[in-house]
């Protein structure tokens, strides 16, 4: 019996080690981090995305300035940008449109949207609030 309990106990004192070394290997290669960083999805798909250009980059903080404020905001500072950039004037019309839309879409209604109007850009903000209505 005490012969039976020795060797149960030698071959443990073997085999464990063996098999806790070997799981902890395995463990530290299913890690996220362990793989190559291009295998990463977010890290792939930010690298496969383009660069923005100045007026897109304008847009999106205008259209999130809308968002979170009010459309009066956005087209203050899209008149400020017009101002300091005079490289983006070609683009104002566009980008005024764009708020113009977006306003519809934050109140639902283009007289409430319409009511934010300011003379920036022509009438370019009233075309995209009559274009989504």
């Amino acid at each position: 019996m005490i012969q039976t309990i020795r060797r149960i106990g030698r071959t443990l004192a073997i085999v464990l080690p063996v098999l806790v070394v070997l799981s902890g290997t395995l463990a530290v290669a299913r890690v996220p981090w362990a793989g190559l960083p291009a295998e990463d999805p977010v890290l792939a798909s930010a690298a496969q995305q383009k660069p923005q250009t100045p007026q897109e980059a304008l847009t999106e903080r205008l259209l999130t300035t809308l968002r979170q404020q009010d459309p009066t905001a956005a087209l203050t500072q899209l008149q400020e940008a017009m101002r300091d950039e005079p490289s983006m004037a070609p683009h104002c019309d566009e980008i005024a449109r764009t708020l113009g839309e977006a306003a519809v879409e934050k109140y639902g209604s283009a007289v409430r949207a319409q009511q934010h109007a300011r003379p920036v850009c022509d009438t370019s903000f009233a075309a995209g609030v009559a274009a989504a209505h």
